[in-house]
Order: C-alpha cells, then sequence, then structure tokens
C-alpha cells in the first residue's frame, strides 16, 4: 500500500511542512517519487521509520542526532546505546537547572529577607540565638578577601545553603594582613572535606548591633558594642560575628550606603 503525502500526514501526525523537511535532511524519504510530478509516495515501511523518528525527537534528540542513528544504527542494541548516551546528556542537563533554580531561589529569598528587615533596630541589644548547622571556611588573610570564601563554599554547597553569610573573627584585635577569620553559610546539611570544615557553630547569649553603611566604617558598630559591655561589665569570647543581613547582591553590587550588617559578641554562660 502506498499513501500521499496528505494521506501519509493523518496517518503519522506530521505535517506535510516536516515531511519534506525530513525529505531534504535525508532522514524519511519516501518510498516512491513520481519522476513527471515529483509527488511524494509513502509505504509501510516509511510509516515504521516514522514513528522511531516521533520517538526520538521525543527525547530531544536533534535531526542530525537522528540522521547518525538512522545511519549508524542498524538494531535495537545500537540504538540503546545512542539512548544511554542522551540520558547521561538529559540528566547532566536536569542537575544543571536545578543548581541555577537553586541558585535564584537563594537570590529571592534574601531579597524578600532583606525586605523583611527594612525596619531595622539600630541600638544594642542582648539576645539568645539558636545554634546552627554551618559551612566554614578558615582563612588568614585581608579582611577584604573573605568572598573568597564565600565563594568555595557556594560552589560546594549552593543548594544547601540556608541562610545569610557569616564571618566569624578569631583575633582579638584589628589585623591588616593576616587576620585569622572564617567565611561560613548556614547550611541544611553536609559533610566536611579537607577545605570546609562542616559542624555546629553553638548559639546562646549574645550582644548585638546593626551596622548601615560600608564595611570600612563598621568599626562605629564595635565602638557601640564595646562601651555596652564595658558599662554593663560583661564578659566575652572569640569569635566575634559579622552576619551580613545585605550586602553586594549575587548580580548587582548595590550601594555600600544601604549595606546592612549584624556585629554580634558571643557572651560568656
Amino acid at each position: 500500500m502506498k499513501y500521499t503525502i496528505g494521506e501519509f500526514s493523518q496517518i503519522t501526525s506530521l505535517t506535510v511542512k516536516t515531511l519534506r523537511l525530513y525529505h531534504e535532511k535525508g532522514i524519511l524519504i519516501p518510498a516512491e517519487i513520481d519522476e513527471f510530478t515529483n509527488y511524494r509516495y509513502y509505504n509501510n515501511s516509511n510509516y515504521e521509520l516514522a514513528k522511531t523518528i516521533k520517538i526520538l525527537r521525543s527525547y530531544d534528540f536533534t535531526l542530525a542526532e537522528i540522521k547518525d542513528i538512522l545511519d549508524e544504527c542498524s538494531s535495537e542494541s545500537e540504538i540503546l546505546e545512542k539512548l544511554k548516551e542522551k540520558q547521561k546528556e538529559v540528566n547532566s542537563k536536569i542537575a544543571r537547572y536545578e543548581s541555577i533554580s537553586s541558585s535564584i531561589e537563594l537570590i529571592i529569598q534574601r531579597e524578600k529577607e532583606t525586605k523583611m528587615n527594612e525596619e531595622v533596630n539600630f541600638e544594642v541589644e542582648e539576645k539568645e540565638i539558636d545554634t546552627i548547622l554551618i559551612a566554614g571556611y578558615r582563612m588568614k588573610a585581608k579582611y577584604d578577601e573573605v568572598g573568597k570564601g564565600f565563594s568555595i563554599i557556594g560552589k560546594k554547597f549552593g543548594r544547601h545553603i540556608n541562610g545569610k553569610p557569616i564571618t566569624l573573627f578569631y583575633d582579638k584585635e584589628y589585623v591588616e594582613e593576616n587576620a585569622d577569620y572564617e567565611a561560613c553559610f548556614p547550611i541544611r546539611k553536609g559533610t566536611s572535606d579537607n577545605e570546609v570544615s562542616v559542624r555546629e557553630l553553638k548559639g546562646g547569649k549574645c550582644v548585638s548591633v546593626i551596622h548601615k553603611g560600608p564595611y570600612d566604617e563598621i568599626g562605629e558598630a564595635y565602638k557601640k558594642l564595646i562601651n555596652y559591655v564595658g558599662e554593663k561589665g560583661l564578659k566575652t569570647i572569640v569569635p566575634t560575628r559579622i552576619v551580613y543581613i545585605k550586602g553586594p547582591g549575587m548580580i548587582f553590587k548595590g550601594n555600600p550606603r544601604n549595606y546592612l550588617s549584624e556585629v554580634q559578641f558571643m557572651l560568656t554562660e
């Protein structure tokens, strides 16, 4: 039985335009072409091939890939190998898109949290903070190099990050060149490796104050806390902490005058 291109289009649910394209690409060649009218005619073998092509297209194979498969594969087992390769490619894309989705979600959540923190208290307060799971990257560097640590953690734990970046400062004074500090992110789960330490960061009572402005002016916040601790006769322990409520975005740096940082001094029990 032979079919006109219109009939074959109805049988296969492929448009006439698509059938002509498949012919031009050498993927689905009609069984017969009238030498006088150039009319295309298809048969049952074409029908079986059309079904195969539709399946491969549904699996996101390109026309070029389909042509290669039809030219190179003569058995089900050979096609199966091609399907396995496509499965690996699809899984790789899924992993990449999941990572992209997690990064976008992180930006959205940070922006939501920033809006919630627009009304902030800039006075020193005493409060309890919770114990959290963190991923930390210990550094000996200048303070403005902390971004390198956040980047390393972000690449390893991106989709598991669930809070604002934190820096832990282990020095008791300002250090210009080789400050001892740790870039951290709260995470949902994870394990340590030779670069990043995953552990619980103990909570407890602290005194804290919000600083608004560039990081190089954060000394004003330290002054408020040191004065408060001295007046109240409180005792603090290292490391001190800075939680970055609003800082340079992942896309735009923003205005440093609008940065919000919370400086925390942990108190002895």
